[in-house]
């Protein structure tokens, strides 16, 4: 896996139910580092599921294919963004649950999960469902992170709910939530192949160096958008996410000048 610059790579073990305290106590400039904030900003994150689910865990699962085989292709960077999350947060993801791959920790004084699945793609409901199922996680508390053919290369949206969309990992994870489609999910835009590739070898296909370089930022802006949402709430995430960054000003000043 890719270090991302600026992001601490160590990482602690955690219990097997137990959530561990995250060894970041501080969230930087993006985020608040009292645990006060977050507590406040984790309770209205999570209005309208009840007072005990409050307590609940954040599920945040990334799809892909396990294997060394499919490690770095553009169908994995759900498995991706769980990574630089975990390096971040001093979250080991590094035990089996439910066919997945999983860690807890805390990110600022929320509990949070993430999750691999190991069932390859196309079945990935079978692990979410049943960590969602045994830890009684709230559906606006699981987080589904995959790749997109319909954004363009290294950009996000982040939704509240919807539909597969062609999706098949999505599709599945749908089928084992009880078709229940109101959850949030994270997309990662891979772009669409040219020529004459079809879909399939696209997104098996390994990205190239300046992609690779591109993502990592991408990553770093994911990781943000996670840390909003815990403890500041879920729509400031998404106005975060789905508003474009701004233009350097120099770029501005070009577009004049052409």
């Amino acid at each position: 896996m890719r270090l991302l610059s600026g992001v601490p790579a160590s990482r602690l073990t955690s219990p097997r139910i137990s959530f561990a305290r995250s060894s970041r106590r501080s969230m930087g400039a993006n985020g608040p580092a009292s645990s006060t904030a977050a507590s406040s900003s984790s309770s209205s994150a999570t209005a309208g599921a009840g007072a005990g689910a409050a307590q609940k865990p954040w599920l945040f699962v990334g799809l892909g294919n396990p294997g060394r085989m499919y490690k770095g292709t553009r169908h994995n960077v759900g498995f991706e963004m769980i990574d630089a999350i975990a390096e971040a947060e001093g979250i080991s993801v590094s035990t089996k649950q439910f066919k997945s791959m999983v860690g807890k920790g805390l990110i600022g004084d929320v509990p949070v999960m993430l999750a691999k699945p190991q069932t390859f793609m196309n079945a990935s409901g079978e692990s979410v469902g049943q960590l969602v199922s045994y830890f009684k996680i709230p559906l606006n508390q699981v987080v589904l992170i995959y790749d997109d053919l319909d954004l363009p290369f290294a950009k996000l949206r982040l939704l509240p709910k919807g539909g597969h969309g062609g999706h098949n990992g999505m599709r599945s994870v749908i089928h084992h939530l009880k078709q229940s489609r109101d959850f949030p999910r994270l997309r990662v835009g891979i772009g669409r192949p040219t020529g004459m590739m079809g879909a399939i070898g696209f997104v098996l296909r390994a990205f190239s160096k300046e992609e690779q370089e591109e993502l990592d930022s991408t990553f770093l802006r994911g990781l943000q958008a996670v840390r909003i949402m815990l403890l500041e709430g879920f729509n400031k995430s998404a106005t975060f996410v789905n508003t474009p960054a701004p233009q350097p000003r120099e770029n501005v000043e070009e577009m004049k000048i052409t």
